[in-house]
């Protein structure tokens, strides 16, 4: 599965950096995420999510490669739903100078295995687009609401 899009953020690039590289930012933003801790190789999370009849709890990591502040970075991800299966991939975000705010352009590949596969990748595209769109939406909306 691979999406891509952009986001344009009401502040300068160095306050967009801050604000993904800010834990609570992220996990605000994540849609079911009921834990982020920081680990020495990056975040452990814990997650709930619902792709079509299959409802779970997922246990993983993010971890940051090929950071150039306050350009860009890749996010690595990989998750274990146990019985629901597993999901693992990369994020490429960059940020460019718009204006007075930020464009922020993001690049998503993923990969689901076990039952999640068995969905049909209609459904997990779907379901994993939806989760995309959230998390840039609700992150837009949390730095907009730091100029406040």
């Amino acid at each position: 599965m691979e999406m891509t899009g952009e986001r344009r953020l009401p502040v300068g690039r160095q306050a967009a950096w801050d604000a993904l590289n800010d834990p609570e930012m992220i996990r605000k933003s994540m849609p079911g995420c009921e834990s982020m801790e920081r680990t020495p190789e990056g975040y452990a999370l814990v997650m709930r999510a619902s792709l079509g009849p299959v409802n779970a709890k997922f246990k993983g990591k993010l971890w940051l490669e090929d950071v150039v502040q306050p350009e860009r970075y890749t996010l690595r991800f990989s998750g274990d739903g146990v019985a629901a299966g597993f999901a693992s991939g990369a994020a490429h975000v960059k940020l460019t100078d718009d204006g007075d705010g930020t464009l922020m352009a993001y690049e998503v590949k993923a990969q689901v295995g076990g039952k999640l596969a068995q969905l049909g990748s209609r459904l997990v595209d779907s379901a994993a687009r939806k989760m995309a769109d959230a998390f840039f939406a609700e992150f837009e909306k949390a730095v907009a609401a730091s100029l406040l």
